[in-house]
């Protein structure tokens, strides 16, 4: 009877082992869905010009998302899927921010504009002398 006993914890004990093992495994899809997630936002981004405008938040989000992909790569996916999620909002900061300083530039050329405007209007009311 207590070689019954013990083949069942030792049975219990694998089934435990596996179900754990599988559990694991279950993750990854998900760490590996927000790297998906997060490449595709920090692509987003080099293609509306954060490089070039906001080089400090690209470069967070690209260092991040080689953090996702790298403890991905380790099965740590609780880790990647961390670092995939800190990679997709920077890559969103990072568009963001890109997108600010165009509308802000654009915003300075057009009040520049406008500037040179009101001085031509005003030459051409005054009466010549």
């Amino acid at each position: 009877m207590l070689m019954g006993l013990s083949n069942v914890a030792k049975g219990a004990s694998l089934f435990t082992a596996i179900a754990l093992s599988l559990g694991g495994c279950a993750t990854t899809p998900i760490s590996n869905e927000q790297i998906a997630v997060a490449k595709s936002s920090v692509q987003r981004a080099e293609q509306n010009g954060a490089p070039e405008l906001a080089p400090v938040e690209m470069s967070t989000a690209r260092q991040e998302l080689a953090s996702a992909e790298k403890a991905a790569a380790d099965h740590e996916a609780l880790s990647a899927t961390q670092w995939a999620e800190k990679a997709n909002v920077d890559a969103q900061l990072a568009e963001a921010t890109a997108q600010e300083r165009r509308a802000h530039k654009a915003a300075t050329e057009f009040d520049a504009s406008m500037a040179t405007l009101r001085q031509e209007t005003q030459r051409s009311s005054q009466p010549n002398q």
